[in-house]
């Protein structure tokens, strides 16, 4: 089971055709770990997840979908709060910016669930829900115990720029979890951010692979063992808006189809497999950019390219 904690939020996306801010604005569901656990329900992973959702119509709407999507709620807490808002501008290239509306929403206010279920391999988290409080907090405390329970922790910062308002402190703190994550899948543009130089320095601080999305350039990883670069999938661009969720939880699921969301494993995973991982994401995201909205591809759909497998 792999459990996806952070925030699920509406995305008011213009209608289609139209990138005039505007005109009609329409909500569909998001929020980066949101979208993974989706995306890893879609793909027959066992995904369950943690956050805290109101208890208004767009929060019962998104429980209803993780339900439909086969994803386990038995994490999500609820509450009266409003549901976090993302505004979403569209770019001609289909590329995506947001304003966010955050305050006193209920995904901020998660409590620590405490220890996760024995069931647990692996604990996906990231965005929104690292950098707001109180929130952050408890999303870090289920980060440091879980890994230090031998759980494979991936990270995906996915920086919001503008809600990080000590980027040096955000810095650091991000720097203080590596020793305890497994697995980073980070945007080229946010490992700018983040400072990263090369790699190497994230391996050497403790972290087993470092998957890097380049957008329509493809992936790479790199691992003690070496370093792989798969070439993005063409395809029509309807926009970019989930694609890089997509993207960490098709990593997580060919992980999980070749037995191996371990920490260890990771570590010396050989090239090869690394390269159909990869693959495999790079096929997935392209799915995502081709429609409108976070809508991540089901296992149906990629399973004539790249069978998605149980482990042995």
């Amino acid at each position: 089971m792999i459990v996806v904690g952070g925030e699920a939020l509406v995305d008011l996306v213009p209608s289609p055709g139209t990138r005039d801010p505007s005109g009609p604005l329409l909500p569909r569901w998001g929020g980066g770990p949101y979208n993974v656990a989706v995306a890893l329900g879609r793909l027959g992973v066992p995904a369950r997840f943690l956050s805290r959702l109101s208890t208004d119509p767009f929060g019962t709407a998104m429980l209803d979908r993780l339900r439909r999507t086969g994803v386990d709620i038995s994490l999500v807490q609820r509450g009266p709060e409003p549901t976090t808002l993302a505004v979403v501008g569209l770019e001609p290239s289909g590329s995506a910016r947001y304003g966010f509306y955050t305050n006193g929403t209920a995904d901020r206010l998660i409590s620590d669930p405490g220890p996760l279920p024995a069931d647990t391999a692996a604990v996906a988290l990231g965005t929104l829900s690292l950098v707001l409080e109180p929130g952050a907090s408890a999303y870090e405390a289920v980060l440091l115990r879980e890994s230090e329970a031998g759980r494979l922790i991936s990270l995906d910062p996915n920086i919001r720029p503008d809600l990080i308002t000590d980027p040096d402190g955000y810095r650091r703190r991000f720097r203080s979890w590596l020793p305890s994550v497994g697995l980073v899948k980070v945007s080229d543009e946010d490992a700018a951010w983040l400072g990263m130089r090369h790699p190497d320095e994230w391996l050497r601080a403790g972290v087993g692979a470092v998957v890097i999305t380049r957008g329509g350039d493809g992936l790479t990883v790199v691992t003690p063992a070496g370093q792989v670069d798969v070439p993005g999938v063409p395809t029509v661009v309807a926009d970019t808006i989930g694609a890089g969720d997509t993207a960490h939880a098709a990593l997580l699921a060919r992980l999980y189809a070749h037995g191996a969301l371990d920490r260890n494993r990771l570590s010396d995973l050989d090239l090869q497999v690394w390269r159909d991982v990869l693959s495999f994401a790079a096929l997935a995201a392209s799915h995502t950019c081709a429609r409108p909205g976070a809508e991540p591809p089901t296992a149906a759909e990629l399973n004539a390219s790249a069978p998605l497998k149980a482990p042995n």
